[in-house]
């Protein structure tokens, strides 16, 4: 997964823009995330006999992606969680790290 990296005071921001939100920069450059976070908050929507849990997801970098969390039975805030490699868009899934 990609985010945006200010060049001018270090933050980083997703989903691009053509400036950085907390400095104004006009050169953020594009840097792979480290596919970690925790669950912010999220919703358990029941279709048909499958559960779809769509989170608030905080990456460690900082900036907050709204997803979809798979293979956690029981979500809960504060959760850690992964990136799924090569899904697109990105999806999350339970982590054992502890992060």
């Amino acid at each position: 997964m990609r985010i945006q990296h200010c060049t001018s005071c270090g933050s980083y921001q997703h989903y691009p823009r053509p400036i950085c939100v907390t400095c104004g920069g006009d050169r953020p450059d594009e840097v792979e995330a480290a596919g970690t976070g925790t669950v912010d908050s999220f919703t358990v929507v029941h279709r048909a006999e499958e559960l779809y849990v769509l989170a608030r997801v905080r990456l460690t970098e900082g900036p907050v992606v709204l997803t979809h969390v798979t293979g956690v039975p029981e979500p809960r805030c504060d959760q850690p969680v992964r990136l799924v490699e090569g899904s697109e868009p990105p999806v999350f899934t339970g982590s054992d790290d502890g992060l």
